[in-house]
């Protein structure tokens, strides 16, 4: 029998998370449906990143902006109308456009979770950002141009960096565009 073939059980299950295990195999997913949505903010040769203290690392973290889509107990949101709707609350900035610029798994070793890249553009700026109640984000537009540089700083000042930064660097690494 197989791995995939196995039950799977639940060890723990919380409001926004659980425990699971299949085989030998454990690990941890999303509960009612509850997805991600990260969005990709770049216009004007400038990037919109995010930091804020994550309870699992005991740091903050330099982050591209991103949300749970479902989780304002409305199961059936669509995941551009989260998107939008976090890009406002986390940065304080609004886009004209979003699109789906695909699927993608964030530890698939260790988390079942998915979440969706989006694309946002025709930013305008509305307020501050900073996050709902509790959040404390911080926000930078940083200049495509000086990201690597920027981002050593932020490592250096004992703030973790998410993976999908990486992503970011290598593009500019590569020469791919990342802004247009």
């Amino acid at each position: 029998m197989s791995t995939a073939d196995e039950p799977e059980e639940t060890v723990w299950q919380g409001k926004y998370i659980a425990a699971k295990k299949r085989g030998r195999w454990e690990y941890v997913s999303r509960v009612r449906g509850i997805r991600a949505a990260v969005i990709l903010a770049v216009e004007d040769g400038h990037i919109l990143l995010v930091e804020q203290y994550r309870v699992p690392l005991g740091m903050p973290c330099l982050e591209l902006p991103a949300g749970l889509v479902g989780d304002q107990d409305d199961p059936d949101e669509e995941v551009l109308d989260a998107a939008g709707r976090e890009l406002e609350e986390e940065t304080g900035w609004r886009a004209d456009r979003l699109e789906i610029a695909g699927e993608f798994f964030s530890s698939p070793g260790m988390v079942s979770e998915h979440f969706t890249l989006v694309r946002a553009s025709g930013l305008t700026r509305t307020g501050p950002g900073g996050g709902t109640d509790g959040e404390d984000i911080t926000v930078y537009r940083v200049p495509l141009a000086e990201l690597s540089g920027f981002v050593e700083k932020r490592r250096s000042a004992g703030v973790g960096i998410d993976v999908r930064i990486m992503g970011l660097l290598l593009a500019g690494e590569f020469g791919c565009v990342v802004d247009g």
